[in-house]
């Protein structure tokens, strides 16, 4: 999906209110050179309201799912999404972030609110992550003594109570 999708032109229009729909799906997200987002198919509704001259607003509703990484067993955790966010643009757009050849570029919002919803641990829910990858993870187990005493760390076992006498 080319960016340029989510180029809105306020300069072809008068004031009042229009409605934009796209979708940002993996290409999308990959021209953001993004690696933690394995799979998208993100709803963008845009409506954009064009006050006098330039000065607009925007309401952004991003509804779908992203696909990430599992952060315990690092197998697909897709994520729902619904984000509604209000842009408020000023008169002169002219700068980099917001505008290309008097067009609103919503481009970088987008990934910018989808990336923003994520939550910060990733994780499936109880019991719904791969339990093959789990049982190497385990640390409520009880320690073998034999693989304790093998470890380079044995020699120093109880270091500090021998120097105290």
């Amino acid at each position: 999906m080319a960016v340029n999708t989510f180029l809105i032109p306020l300069n072809d229009w008068a004031a009042g209110e229009r409605k934009f729909h796209s979708l940002a799906n993996l290409e999308f997200f990959q021209t953001f050179e993004n690696a933690e987002i394995l799979d998208a198919c993100v709803n963008v509704d845009a409506a954009v309201n064009k006050e006098g001259g330039r000065k607009a607003s925007v309401t952004l509703h991003l509804e779908g799912n992203v696909t990430v990484a599992c952060d315990r067993c690092l197998e697909n955790l897709v994520l729902p999404l619904d984000v509604n966010q209000v842009l408020s643009v000023p008169e002169d757009f002219s700068g980099k972030d917001f505008s290309e050849d008097g067009k609103l570029d919503l481009s970088q919002a987008v990934y910018d609110f989808v990336c923003l919803s994520l939550p910060m641990k990733k994780v499936h829910p109880e019991g719904e992550c791969n339990p093959d990858t789990l049982r190497f993870l385990r640390t409520d187990e009880p320690k073998d003594e034999e693989a304790a005493s093998n470890s380079p760390f044995a020699a120093l076992k109880g270091l500090f109570e021998e120097n105290k006498h």
